[in-house]
């Protein structure tokens, strides 16, 4: 199946640049025209791109009328990237203003059309699930540990009950780590340190590769049904060290104070459920392997900015991901 028409919020973000570099790649091959259906939206203007149209430059939350209009038009899903990012100076209250944003105009842009409204998706985050120990599913309790973690808990109960009561269908999909994206690869400078438990390690996460995220969000976008809760991440945690020491980034240890989270597990058994009428056995062993922390970094490596000149990685980030890992390793692609 080809790409849904699907307008993307947030595509100056982090998550968005990613997906912007990776789609046009996955739509092809799909049979899509490269990026065709693929509606953007940004705050500001961002670099060209040979194969991805130019996103509608508008606020969500200032022009409300503009974000209805660029729903409008047989758009079949929402995916709402945007939101406020720590340490950005942002209001975290604006998680919550923007995904009920989204939904908002997906239920008014299917009053005018008279169509059914389009799936919204929206990016939570395993910090909702804060300090608990063992496998966490989607029925787990909530207890964030932080201010962002608490926002996100609030905007998928607000955006959830407000999709409920315009009939939109929403699902939150609760993404843990995503390597190179986070405080850790993305956030390495000399003198970096990491937090040492008294057994030695280093705190471990549910991750997922760059690259394989815009696969399972492609993936999804095509379903036709989701639960309103999603995990998302990879098969079993991974040690931050491993990442580290994958990228071959020094790093000293300090010990872990009382406050800091040991280990974080998504599990992510409904993902896969969903993901299992998608047709894709490459996306479903990625998804069942245990994750590793070399191919994170490789996908890392084929999509991350160049260091000197702030342009795009690999032209072809899967097509160059498969020569780089060889025949053996393409199928967890």
């Amino acid at each position: 199946m080809g790409f849904p028409v699907t307008v993307v919020l947030g595509a100056s973000g982090r998550i968005g640049r990613v997906l912007r570099h990776c789609w046009p790649e996955i739509a092809s091959q799909s049979g899509s025209l490269a990026g065709a259906g693929i509606r953007w939206q940004s705050r500001n203007p961002l670099p060209q791109h040979p194969e991805v149209a130019a996103p509608a430059l508008l606020d969500p939350l200032k022009d409300p009328a503009g974000l209805v209009q660029l729903i409008s038009g047989a758009a079949e899903a929402v995916l709402c990237l945007a939101g406020s990012i720590p340490g950005r100076g942002m209001d975290l209250a604006d998680n919550t203003r923007l995904a009920c944003a989204a939904v908002q105009a997906a239920a008014r842009a299917a009053e005018l059309s008279g169509s059914p409204p389009a799936r919204v998706l929206l990016s939570s985050s395993a910090a909702v699930y804060g300090n608990q120990s063992g496998l966490l599913s989607e029925d787990s309790p909530l207890n964030p540990a932080n201010a962002y973690g608490a926002a996100k808990a609030e905007m998928e109960l607000q955006a959830l009950a407000l999709g409920q009561q315009l009939g939109v269908p929403v699902t939150a999909l609760r993404i843990g780590n995503i390597a190179g994206l986070d405080a850790i690869l993305g956030g390495w400078q000399p003198g970096f340190t990491l937090d040492q438990f008294t057994d030695g390690r280093s705190p471990q996460r549910s991750y997922i590769g760059s690259v394989t995220l815009a696969r399972v969000l492609a993936a999804l976008l095509r379903q036709s049904d989701l639960p309103p809760l999603l995990n998302l991440a990879q098969s079993g945690p991974i040690e931050m060290a491993a990442l580290l020491r994958a990228a071959e980034l020094e790093f000293a240890w300090r010990p872990a104070p009382a406050s800091a989270i040991s280990e974080v597990e998504l599990d992510v058994s409904r993902l896969r459920q969903v993901l299992s009428e998608a047709g894709d056995a490459g996306l479903q062993t990625a998804l069942s392997t245990p994750a590793d922390a070399t191919y994170m970094v490789t996908e890392w490596a084929v999509v991350k900015p160049a260091p000197r000149h702030g342009q795009e990685g690999a032209k072809n980030p899967i097509q160059t991901l498969q020569r780089l890992l060889q025949t053996k390793d393409s199928s967890r692609l």
